[in-house]
């Protein structure tokens, strides 16, 4: 084990804290620009910027020089015009789409999704419906023949 003399660290250690001090120091008096800090003595003050006075206006003569011009807003005559042309035409309520202003149920795209399968199934089972009629008519059963007739008469259409 080295055991160092503790008068050297403490020393070894105000050195490296000076330097420290010395170069955060150049770095506050650095110049904007990005000069380099070897050129400036330590002593150099760096100027500041020049103010620019939009709305104030100053009672120093010298400082009138810095005061920048009043700024002319654009003419907006033409797009009021323009927005109050547009604002007379009539909307076209048949453009206009109801059904999506509307809040839709929560489960309007499950129903949207299975209508073409419901579709086909529909269909199948008034065909299926269709058969058992013509299975019974073929037996031959006179009393299920009646009942037959007058269920399909009795029986609601699409067009209703």
């Amino acid at each position: 084990m080295v055991i160092m003399d503790t008068s050297e660290s403490v020393g070894s250690l105000e050195e490296q804290a000076l330097k420290r001090k010395e170069r955060l120091k150049n770095l506050k008096r650095k110049a904007p620009t990005g000069e380099n800090t070897s050129n400036d003595t330590p002593g150099e003050i760096v100027p500041l910027p020049k103010p620019k006075f939009r709305s104030y206006k100053p009672q120093d003569e010298t400082l009138q020089e810095a005061k920048l011009e009043d700024a002319v807003p654009p003419a907006v005559e033409d797009e009021v015009k323009d927005l109050l042309e547009a604002g007379k035409e009539k909307v076209v309520l048949q453009d206009l789409d109801i059904s999506s202003l509307a809040p839709r149920k929560p489960d309007w795209d499950l129903k949207r999704d299975v209508s073409k399968k419901l579709e086909r199934l529909e269909r199948r089972t008034q065909k299926a419906i269709a058969e058992l009629i013509w299975e019974r008519l073929k037996q031959g059963n006179e009393d299920n023949l009646g009942a037959m007739v007058t269920m399909t008469e009795n029986r609601p259409t699409e067009d209703d």
